[in-house]
Formats: structure tokens, C-alpha cells, sequence
């Protein structure tokens, strides 16, 4: 399995020193700092004349020749000429370019498509989602292919860029040889869409889980999370004797056959590889945690190695022995270059063994609210938020002081950059995702460097945790925030718990996340 390249540098460096596929990135000229986007297609518009065409027709042309108003600048990735025309040869709907444009609603979306509301340089760029949404509303993801004698960036898994980092005065161009396919298919189209995954979709249908992956999050008024789906291609099952759904339920859930019942094996086999939320492989990286899943248990991934993996040490897959070292394989890894695959309900990885349930292991746990669906929405644009219908909150409760969500800068102290606001008389209750039961020590993240800030007491389930928590002491002028410990506590269940704070004396509280460590 290929190792995952966690340094964008080296990308770099193989691109530029040993890519034998990539041209020579077209200079920089002085000139060219005061030329627009829009400016260097139309110097360059026998290269990239029928994109051109696609951003007029959708009226988007002249906002490339703008700067941002946000001023963040923009990234266009630019398919050239031969890539529209594959475009439209591959297309069932165009024969020809006039045809896609006169398609007034489509063509305007293709060109929105490609554009995202921020200039990103390729340096900067992860292995996921970029940070900034397309003028359409979608993310697009960044995949690093390397190869024998060649590096390069992938978009979406669909386009290559094979000339990155064409810097203007209003953001970048990155031109791609595929033309950008906007994404239409919801996670179960795609089990559908893709034979080669025909055991695990067999399974979906038949414990009913379609329901959790055939969700269009861009559809109005689906009050729903996204999420994540682990699995493994046919072939991987095949390796382990399974080629048939029959022979993946002799060995998962032999003795009981009501699939959909939640306590079913096969049932919880097919939730245990569905995460809950859009989870990209560069936040899987630097961190070992627990993920919440679908079935009754979470799942461990380990992204502080070289490798990102699944329940390493659960299970013996392989050995290798290779005189005189011997490997042993207790671990699942991904397929990185075919996985972060975009659709309308989240995100999917491919893995390399078939994941059965583990008994799960205590991890540090840090909870910062990704699982308030309102606030997904607030963090897509800097700014300070009054949550003015709480009823609109599902898991984040509250009274007494107005509740804000602030998305600040990328600079911020805070962890994500962003936390929760209140200041006054006030009480909040948070409901945690479920945590594997054991003993935790337990740390508060807030700001306390403010004398206005309030005095508060902290209760779990109920019960109280610690003492009195001055958050007008800890913190300093370059970091306002302070992770205050308070106390232990020991979970006997693998459920959801529910944190409440209070203010013993009115005042400012800023609340960055809380953590729970195993002892």
C-alpha cells in the first residue's frame, strides 16, 4: 500500500524534479501581477477558449475579471480545450459545445463549479476538502497521486492538474486536462453506480441502511448529517474467502436473520463502517481518536504514523517474514488515492481488509459541537452568529444570556477557530456524542484572561464535577484561553452523556470545546 505523503514540500519537490508527464509551469511575468483571471484566458484563448465560452454563457466571466469582494481572491481551475471537448464526446446530453451552451442552467452551475471563493496556492493545498466552497456551494477535494516517475495533484478523483500556480492579481489558476463533473449522486447511487462494491451495497439493502446513504444535504428543508462511509471493494472480500452476501452473513450474523433489527451482527457490521459527519483523510492525520458510528460502538483510527490506520493491534491479518525481519499486519489501512470521494450525503475511502467490529479502546475525546448540525452552517464564513430560534438546536441548550457561534480568523487561539459566546446569568447543557466507558480526567477549554469573565460550576449527567471555575485567571494576552481541569470521572456505559455549566457570578464565557483524557 502506498504510504501517505503528509509534507506538501515533497509533493512539490517530486513534481518539479522528477515528473516526466508535467510541463514546465509558464513563467511568471511582471505584467502578468496586473492581469485578472479573466484577462490571462482571454491572452491564452486559444488554449482555453471553450471554457471561456462555458463562463460567459453562465454570466460568471466578468466576476473572474473582479476582485473578490472579500478580498480573498479566487481559484479557478481551468480545463483546457481538450479537456471541454472529452467533456462533451463522454457527454450522453451535449454533441457539441454549442448544445452545453445553449443549456442555460447547467452551463451556469459547470462554470460555478470550477471556481472557488478563495485563492488557494497549490502549496497550501490538503489532502481533502479545500477550505472554501465553489461559486456553486460545493467542496471540492484534493487527492496527491504518485507514481513511479511522476507526482501530481487529482481533483475530485477526476481531473489532473497539469500546470499549477498560475498567480494573477485577483487569486490563482490551477488548469486541469479533465473538465470538472459536478457531483449529482448521493452516497447509495454511487454503491449502485459502482459493480465492484456489489457485496457491501447487497448488505446496505438488505439491513436497511440505504437510508443513511441516499441523503442529498444540498436538498432544502433535510434536517440531516452527513457522513462517512469506510468500505471495502469486492476483491477485499474475496481475499478472505467472501464472494457472495451470503458467505459475508455465514461470517458475521450466521444464527440470526433479522438483518434490520439494530442489534443484528450484520446490522452493525454494515453501521460500524458508516461515520457520523464528512470526515476528509487530512482530518484523520496527526490525531488517534474514536469516531462515531452508526452501529453500538465507535471505530479507532490512528492518523499519527506514517500510515493512517484502523484498530491497529485488534487483529492479525498478515505476516510477512522477510529473513531476518518479520511484519506483522494488525492494522487496516486505506487506499489513498481513491478515496475522499465527493457526494451529496458526505464522503467514502476504500479500505485494504474487511472491518469487522472491535471492542473498542479508550482515546482522548475532544468535542467542540461539529455534532450541532446549525453550526455546520456557520462555519463556512467568518463572523459572529446569535442562535435566534434555540428550538433549532439539537443537541446545545440553553438559558438566561443570548448564545452567539463565533468563526473567527484562521489565527485564532481557539482550537478550529471558532468557540461559543455568552456573557451574563447563564446556563448551557451540551449532549456529548457516546464515549467508550472507563475512567476519564476531564478539561474544560475556555478563555480566562478577562476580568469580566464569569465564575462557573460544571455538572455531568447531573452530577457535579470539581469546584468553582474562575475563568477570570489562566489564560495570557497571547492565548486567552486555558484548558482548567475538572476532576475525573467514570463512565459505565457506552452512551451519550450530557455536560452542563452554570454561572455562579454573571459574566463573559467563551467556550472553546472539552476534553476527555483516559487514565
Amino acid at each position: 500500500m502506498k504510504k501517505i505523503i503528509h509534507i506538501a514540500g515533497l509533493l512539490i519537490f517530486i513534481i518539479s524534479h522528477f515528473s516526466c508527464r508535467e510541463p514546465e509551469i509558464e513563467p511568471i511575468f511582471e505584467d502578468q501581477e496586473k492581469m485578472t483571471i479573466y484577462d490571462y484566458m482571454i491572452d491564452n484563448e486559444e488554449k482555453y477558449s471553450s471554457f471561456l465560452s462555458i463562463l460567459k454563457a453562465g454570466g460568471i466571466d466578468k466576476t473572474l475579471s473582479a476582485y473578490n469582494p472579500d478580498g480573498l481572491g479566487y481559484t479557478l481551475f481551468l480545463p483546457n480545450n481538450d479537456a471541454v471537448n472529452s467533456f462533451i464526446e463522454e457527454s450522453d446530453r451535449y454533441a457539441t459545445l454549442d448544445d452545453l451552451l445553449n443549456d442555460a442552467a447547467y452551463v451556469s452551475a459547470l462554470g460555478r463549479y470550477h471556481v472557488v471563493n478563495l485563492g488557494i496556492d497549490a502549496n497550501d493545498f490538503p489532502f481533502g476538502a479545500l477550505p472554501e466552497y465553489t461559486l456553486s456551494d460545493d467542496y471540492l477535494t484534493v487527492g496527491f497521486v504518485v507514481e513511479t516517475d511522476t507526482a501530481y495533484y487529482k481533483i475530485n478523483n477526476q481531473a489532473p492538474v497539469i500546470q499549477p500556480n498560475i498567480e494573477l492579481s485577483n487569486g490563482f489558476i490551477h488548469v486541469i486536462n479533465r473538465t470538472l463533473i459536478p457531483i449529482t449522486f448521493t452516497t447509495y447511487d454511487w454503491l449502485e453506480q459502482n459493480q465492484g462494491y456489489s457485496i457491501f451495497r447487497e448488505a446496505v439493502d438488505l439491513t436497511g441502511m440505504k437510508e443513511k446513504l441516499d441523503i442529498n444535504l444540498k436538498a432544502e428543508a433535510i434536517d440531516v448529517r452527513p457522513s462517512t462511509l469506510l468500505i471495502e471493494h469486492d476483491s477485499v472480500f474475496n481475499k478472505h474467502q467472501v464472494f457472495s452476501l451470503d458467505d459475508l452473513i455465514s461470517l458475521i450474523s450466521p444464527d440470526n436473520q433479522d438483518y434490520t433489527d439494530i442489534l443484528n451482527p450484520l446490522y452493525n457490521f454494515v453501521a460500524y463502517h458508516v461515520l457520523v459527519e464528512s470526515i476528509f483523510l487530512d482530518d484523520f492525520m496527526n490525531i488517534a481518536t474514536n469516531y462515531t458510528t452508526y452501529s453500538e460502538i465507535p471505530v479507532l483510527i490512528d492518523g499519527r504514523g506514517l500510515d493512517i490506520v484502523i484498530n491497529k493491534g485488534k487483529e492479525i491479518f498478515d505476516t510477512i517474514i522477510q529473513t531476518p525481519d518479520t511484519t506483522v499486519i494488525n492494522y487496516i489501512g486505506f487506499y489513498y488515492d481513491e478515496s475522499n470521494v465527493l457526494t451529496q450525503s458526505g464522503v467514502i475511502h476504500f479500505i485494504d481488509r474487511i472491518m469487522k467490529q472491535q471492542r473498542p479502546t479508550r482515546a482522548i475525546q475532544t468535542y467542540e459541537f461539529y455534532n450541532e448540525p446549525l453550526f455546520s452552517e456557520f462555519r463556512e464564513e467568518i463572523g459572529e452568529y446569535i442562535i435566534e430560534d434555540s428550538s433549532a438546536l439539537q443537541v446545545i441548550k440553553y438559558s438566561g444570556a443570548d448564545l452567539f457561534f463565533v468563526k473567527d480568523e484562521e489565527s485564532s487561539p481557539a482550537w478550529s477557530d471558532d468557540y461559543l459566546y455568552m456573557n451574563g446569568d447563564f446556563s448551557i447543557s451540551y449532549t456529548i456524542p457516546k464515549i467508550v466507558q472507563g475512567m476519564y480526567t476531564v478539561f474544560l477549554r475556555a478563555d480566562a484572561f478577562s476580568q469580566l469573565n464569569a465564575v462557573i460550576e460544571v455538572y455531568i449527567d447531573g452530577k457535579k464535577l470539581g469546584g468553582l471555575i474562575d475563568l477570570a485567571t489562566g489564560g495570557s494576552s497571547s492565548d486567552p484561553f486555558d484548558d482548567k481541569e475538572l476532576g475525573d470521572i467514570n463512565f459505565l456505559k457506552y452512551e451519550e452523556h450530557t455536560v452542563e455549566i452554570q454561572s455562579l457570578i454573571p459574566g463573559r464565557f467563551v467556550w472553546d470545546h472539552i476534553r476527555f483524557e483516559p487514565i
